[in-house]
């Protein structure tokens, strides 16, 4: 099992580290028990955390509203909680034998 996420009901709960000002929005693996994204958006006046509530929407199917940055709002380590998402982006390695 990783480390960066757990599951919480059916919410489940990241621990990002992310790298802003990247050439495109992606995940990029697992980095020392966070799970590295990369994002387009500069970490300038709340930008680069809006664009990451943005990408992890689209990228597990749920609307804006289902996605809550818990911690780190200044820093690149973060925590978010995806209310009940609906599918798991390719390439992630995450446990969907909670429910």
């Amino acid at each position: 099992m990783k480390d960066y996420f757990s599951w919480k009901g059916d919410d489940l709960i990241l621990n990002c580290r992310l790298q802003p000002k990247a050439s495109n929005d992606e995940f990029c693996g697992e980095h020392d028990g966070q799970l590295k994204i990369r994002i387009t958006a500069p970490p300038i006046d709340g930008k680069a955390n809006r664009h990451l509530v943005d990408f992890i929407a689209k990228a597990f199917d749920v609307s804006k509203s289902q996605v809550s940055l818990l911690k780190g709002k200044q820093g690149r380590s973060k925590k978010i909680k995806i209310k009940s998402p609906r599918k798991i982006p390719g390439g992630l390695a995450i446990s969907t034998g909670h429910r």
